[in-house]
């Protein structure tokens, strides 16, 4: 069954293999949303980004290089060899290089996989089958004829009259071409850095923010022994004193702040109600209600705030005729004094206190209408522990445990740490998001440094002449980086309002979420142009310091 939000009404039932389950986890209104599969198409994309990337890295190289194999094609081309065997000549030299990568790809793969398995939680290896070796080799092929197609398309051009004269001109069109596919790949790289720093500030948000509970020095357990409550036919929970007995000597062990019990889990697993009335109910109105079952001291053992009336109490002997609603349900139902106000559930219900709105389970959700119901037989203990003797009030609680259930395990989880393995998922993006944006970055600035290797092979004899005329080192690198940074601006300009919108779009699945500041985006404008003048500098720095006679000469 999947339920909807407070605001909708209905349960929808719905049938899903259960091997689909594990990918497939998440439905909203009976249509499947999201889940773990959304993580699975989100790194696929990031995967064909980054071997673009590489493929558009091989085209900038392979034309940075022109000049250098300008005169093997028009000697070829003198000797009667067509355009046709030229492109296949270099498409070749590209698929030989693409399968050669391949080869190197599976042993990188070999060394790095149990560090991916580390930090991606998994216990993935590489085993050999007829479709996944059938996918590789397409990819390999489709790699090497999409990364050789335009150097080879591009090399085979030339006139043989024009090369072998020593004339190679670049046309304006060209040249954009170059900077267009540098422009695409920094472009990439800032998405990838934007969305890292908006990852890892939501995870930072969800970490840090004040839920409304304290979660500190908070652990969870679960009765192990038999339980009867009155749907079993035993009324009053009668069968139950040695439970009873339990929870009242376990607030007597020392180190213990206090203690309660509840169905379900405060972090995921909240009971729902529908079919509740109240006083002035738009008669349109069916609301699922979140409405967890918890024993006495449960709201003191969280420290929730407590706005009006008071809580559940052993010694008032409150029972299911007694409830405590969120500031949000009162604001629903409309209730301008709500304590005493009996609504319909469970044959009619008194409000006896109202709590200040907390955050149960994820950020991902809005807080909802909560109506708190008293049930003693919950089965999940939470105990808060007096902060600095948690070793000797665990060892006090598993003795109190066994005393009561000999022969059963004392497991329990502090409940912080179970709230921090809810984004256990945003961390995993995170970390990998990390190597991903540092890959990215590193094949960008490869491309731009083949970019910049052919512009300084193509304005060599201009470098010559203007330090002939008494051009500084420092004057050179300022002209050839000139245009390049052009280029890098242009980038940041395209991706950045690019990634503002992207990251807008991720962050609606969060009901709480980060502000976009301005900072996220300047910061990585500016990082990436950082990056890039460094790669710039190191190669127009070389062709700055060449000797002019050797520009000058004629080859």
């Amino acid at each position: 069954l999947s339920s909807s939000s407070a605001a909708s009404d209905v349960y929808k039932r719905q049938v899903q293999k259960y091997s689909d389950k594990y990918l497939h986890g998440k439905y909203e209104h009976g249509v499947q949303v999201g889940g773990r599969i959304s993580y699975v198409k989100m790194f696929s994309l990031i995967a064909l980004f980054i071997l673009l990337i590489a493929c558009i890295n091989f085209m900038n190289l392979s034309t940075a290089q022109a000049a250098k194999k300008m005169k093997e094609v028009g000697v070829k081309k003198a000797l009667g060899i067509n355009r046709e065997a030229l492109v296949v000549q270099f498409i070749g030299e590209s698929m030989l290089l693409t399968l050669m990568a391949l080869l190197l790809a599976i042993q990188l793969v070999y060394l790095f996989l149990p560090q991916f398995n580390e930090i991606a939680g998994k216990d993935l290896h590489l085993s050999f089958n007829g479709s996944l070796v059938l996918g590789i080799v397409g990819i390999t092929l489709i790699t090497g004829f999409l990364s050789g197609s335009y150097p080879a398309f591009y090399l085979s051009s030339f006139k043989p009259a024009m090369v072998l004269k020593g004339k190679f001109n670049i046309s304006f069109g060209e040249l954009w071409m170059r900077k267009g596919l540098v422009i695409f790949q920094f472009s990439l790289s800032i998405l990838f850095i934007v969305g890292l720093l908006v990852i890892n500030d939501q995870i930072q948000l969800a970490q840090t923010k004040n839920m409304g509970y304290d979660r500190d020095n908070v652990i969870s357990f679960d009765w192990k022994g038999n339980l009867y409550n009155e749907w079993n036919g035993l009324k009053d929970g009668k069968s139950n004193e040695q439970f009873y007995s339990f929870m009242r000597e376990l607030k007597e062990v020392p180190g213990v702040v206090n203690a309660s019990n509840m169905s379900g889990n405060i972090l995921d697993d909240m009971y729902g109600q529908t079919g509740i009335t109240w006083s002035g109910q738009e008669s349109d109105k069916d609301v699922l209600f979140q409405s967890p079952l918890v024993g006495y001291d449960f709201i003191e053992t969280l420290d929730i705030e407590l706005l009006e009336g008071r809580t559940f109490s052993e010694i008032h002997q409150d029972d299911y005729s007694k409830i405590v609603v969120n500031e949000t349900a009162v604001k629903f139902m409309g209730l301008e004094n709500p304590i005493g106000e009996i609504i319909g559930l469970n044959d009619g219900s008194e409000i006896i206190g109202v709590v200040k709105d907390f955050h149960y389970g994820s950020i991902h959700n809005d807080i909802e209408p909560l109506i708190f119901r008293c049930e003693l037989n919950g089965r999940n203990i939470l105990t808060k522990i007096k902060a600095g003797t948690e070793k000797a009030t665990l060892a006090r609680l598993e003795e109190h445990y066994s005393k009561f259930l000999p022969g059963y395990s004392f497991e329990f989880n502090f409940l912080d740490d179970d709230y921090q393995a809810m984004y256990e998922a945003e961390q995993k993006v995170s970390n990998l998001s990390r190597y991903f944006a540092g890959l990215a970055i590193l094949i960008s600035c490869l491309g731009l440094f083949g970019l910049a290797t052919f512009t300084a092979e193509q304005r060599r004899k201009e470098i010559g002449i203007r330090k002939v005329l008494g051009s500084s080192n420092f004057g050179i690198m300022q002209l050839l980086s000139k245009d390049f940074t052009k280029t890098v601006i242009i980038a940041i300009a395209i991706a950045l309002p690019l990634s503002y919108l992207i990251a807008s779009k991720w962050l609606e699945n969060f009901a709480f979420k980060i502000t976009l500041h301005w900072g996220i985006f300047v910061g990585t404008g500016l990082l990436v142009l950082f990056i890039a003048w460094l790669t710039i500098g190191l190669q127009t720095f070389q062709a700055a310091r060449i000797n002019p006679i050797q520009s000058l000469k004629q080859d």
